[in-house]
């Protein structure tokens, strides 16, 4: 094999190749689209229902293999083993909403009666849909965008991120399972170059990318240049607003997970905490202790709480965020540097003393890091949670329901939780403003972004 006809899979807690796979020639990709492009349009023609009957045996073959896809997940990204079954488990019952929200979704919709008319609109396949999903949660962001193109009438093209190369593959072994007809859904490894060519080619209809901000922006150039449509789920510095009356112990409880699960790399992971000044110290207290419970680790070890990054370019990253946040005048309460020995691992990291001037509370971290940060009013509050350029989620901490809806409503971001964080409603649109993408997957309305909408107006009346 030559340096670029292979991709090595390196455990990020032991820094060690466990696999090697061949990368997929552009010839081979020319060959695959071309048998799908074939196999899309007979699947274009099923009756929506026949979809969901055939993509729901999905569910159960990827159930069956449960346990060798989540330690492929642990030793390619590192995210704990228990949070990796765990994503095994929630990504089948995304898969299942998704599967129940068909029909509805892309029902035909129907226009008031006109006499001597007829008139409705259709939501019809736009073909190949090329999905690039970010490593970060490899099954379910995925999921998002596979599942329903399929259901839609597409066929569904993977290019999974480098780093969890193995997750595309396994949505191919599991489809192989279920009665889909072949070469409707295939799993490419390639470089960014090959994906580059395609684009350019034209090859595929649509894209759906969830990665970096600076990745889907090339991606979008490539792509507006071809006139192809994109869905972008990118970045993210999501905030919250903890005010005087929430729930202390249970706000607490939650924001440490929201912040520190999967050692903080998830684009809507809580990554700066706004606390009314009067709870401030107590908050912060009550948050660096919790903290201190985690155990950073070995993944494959069932009381690990954190494991290790995924890249080793992140824990550079952080030490320079941390380092300048404290340079600046922030307080290092825990964590800051990366462990000793083999592995990516950074400990849980906490600080105060930090504003808007600090790289730490206005640049994605993608880490186990958080600032803290005292306001004097809900005003403040709200300003500082929209002075960013990113918009994915934020959430706010009061046991006023009213209150929280009226000040959700002022907060600039595509999902906006009252006592909730980092989490993903299947029947919920997933959306993001700013810098965070546009587009929309899951609810009903996710199977909008993978069709186009197709008007039938008929004449019924043709004399008289």
């Amino acid at each position: 094999m030559t340096a670029t006809s292979y991709i090595d899979l390196v455990n990020p807690a032991t820094e060690e190749t466990f696999r090697t796979l061949a990368m997929t020639s552009e010839a081979e990709v020319g060959a695959i689209l071309e048998r799908m492009r074939v196999a899309q349009k007979k699947w274009r023609e099923a009756p929506v229902s026949e979809r969901v009957e055939i993509c729901r045996g999905f569910v159960g073959a990827f159930r069956s293999m449960r346990e060798p896809v989540a330690l492929d997940i642990t030793r390619q990204m590192g995210k704990p083993l228990v949070q990796a079954r765990r994503e095994v488990d929630t990504m089948l019952n995304r898969a299942d909403t998704m599967l129940g929200l068909a029909a509805s979704g892309l029902q035909d919709e129907t226009l008031e009666p006109k006499p001597g008319f007829r008139r409705f609109i259709r939501r019809e396949p736009l073909g190949i849909v090329l999905d690039i999903p970010a490593w970060n949660y490899p099954l379910l962001i995925a999921v998002n965008v596979v599942l329903p193109a399929l259901l839609a009438g597409n066929a569904v093209l993977i290019k999974h991120a480098r780093l969890t190369s193995l997750c595309g593959d396994a949505f191919i072994d599991a489809f192989r399972q279920t009665g889909l007809p072949e070469s409707l859904v295939a799993s490419i490894h390639v470089d960014h170059h090959t994906i580059t060519r395609l684009i350019a080619r034209r090859w595929v209809d649509f894209i759906s990318f969830t990665g970096s901000v600076e990745g889907g922006r090339e991606v979008y150039r490539q792509a507006s240049a071809q006139l192809l449509d994109m869905g972008l789920e990118l970045g993210g510095k999501d905030p919250a607003l903890v005010l005087e009356d929430a729930n202390f112990d249970f706000a607490v409880t939650n924001l440490v997970d929201g912040a520190f699960y999967n050692a903080g790399q998830s684009c809507c992971a809580v990554e700066r905490i706004y606390v009314a000044r009067p709870l401030f110290a107590k908050f912060v207290d009550a948050f660096a202790a919790e903290v201190g419970k985690y155990i950073v680790g070995d993944p494959e070890n069932p009381a690990t709480g954190i494991g290790p990054l995924a890249q080793q370019k992140a824990l550079d990253f952080l030490k320079h965020q941390v380092d300048q946040a404290v340079q600046q005048g922030a307080k290092l309460l825990t964590g800051g540097k990366r462990t000793q020995g083999r592995g990516y691992f950074f400990t849980p990291t906490v600080l105060v003393n930090v504003d808007h001037s600090m790289n730490l509370m206005t640049e994605e971290s993608f880490g186990p890091v958080i600032g803290i940060m005292a306001v004097d009013s809900e005003d403040e509050g709200i300003r500082l949670m929209n002075d960013s350029p990113y918009g994915l989620t934020a959430s706010i901490w009061t046991e006023d329901a009213e209150h929280g809806e009226a000040l959700a409503a002022r907060t600039a971001a595509g999902t906006v939780y009252v006592n909730r964080c980092d989490y993903l409603d299947p029947e919920l649109a997933w959306v993001g403003i700013k810098d965070s993408g546009h587009g929309c997957t899951l609810s009903r309305l996710g199977f909008h972004y993978l069709t186009r909408p197709k008007s039938f107006h008929f004449r019924t009346i043709t004399s008289g």
